[in-house]
């Protein structure tokens, strides 16, 4: 099957911007200020357990991956979420807002408000990576370029709606606003270049719709039981 050309493989990629969970009406009712302070706190500890887990997310993907020039770039995503040391990185800056939000680091970090439907979401995202092709693994990443949009409107909402929070707890997402926009476009580059027959483009974007569903069916879960008490 001949591949499509790399500006209508891309078109194909984006088209699935609306299965992204910026539309999730748990993330409307977040912007819209609606969220009750036990339901923020079930959202920052179960992305908890998504934030955790990028790290040997982009391992597994470091492990298949026979490009020398490709594992060196990828590795710097590792090194942003888990930082050079102690006390720095994409993963502590989300325990400060989950912190910010009310929660303690303990609860945080022992998983106890984590969700079966969260952890079988993000489970099931990591093993993709362990054992789906490499190029198909980077691809799933590709909500990259949906999710700077996202975030900025997140982070003026919690802003506006949720004054109670301290700013200390938006330095996730005002370091990672800075940095995915660079990241997507070079994971596109990657995906387009690798993808080389029609059958890679057609995985590369089966791979994108099963990210964006995994990322739903997290929210799911805490849509479903965030209501129920406090974390």
């Amino acid at each position: 099957m001949t591949a499509v050309a790399p500006a209508e493989f891309v078109a194909e990629l984006r088209a699935l911007e609306p299965r992204y969970w910026d539309s999730h009406p748990f993330h409307l009712r977040m912007h819209a200020g609606r969220l009750s302070k036990h339901e923020l706190q079930a959202w920052a500890a179960n992305r908890w357990y998504y934030q955790r887990c990028i790290a040997q997310k982009d391992a597994a993907i470091l492990s298949n991956c026979p490009s020398p020039e490709i594992r060196r770039q990828w590795r710097e995503r590792i090194v942003w979420h888990d930082g050079t040391r102690p006390g720095e990185g994409g993963a502590e800056n989300w325990l400060r807002l989950a912190e910010a939000v009310g929660l303690t680091r303990e609860e945080v970090l022992d998983e106890r408000h984590v969700l079966p439907g969260t952890r079988f979401a993000v489970d099931a995202y990591v093993n993709f990576a362990r054992t789906k092709p490499w190029v198909e693994a980077i691809a799933s990443g590709l909500t990259e370029m949906f999710s700077g949009a996202l975030m900025r409107r997140r982070l003026a909402a919690l802003r506006e709606q949720y004054p109670w929070i301290a700013e200390e707890g938006f330095a996730y997402f005002t370091d990672r606003i800075k940095a995915v926009a660079g990241e997507g476009q070079s994971t596109l580059d990657i995906v387009v270049e690798h993808c080389r027959t029609r059958e890679q483009q057609l995985a590369a974007i089966s791979a994108l719709a099963f990210k964006c569903d995994v990322l739903r069916a997290v929210l799911d879960a805490v849509d479903y039981y965030s209501g129920k008490g406090k974390p």
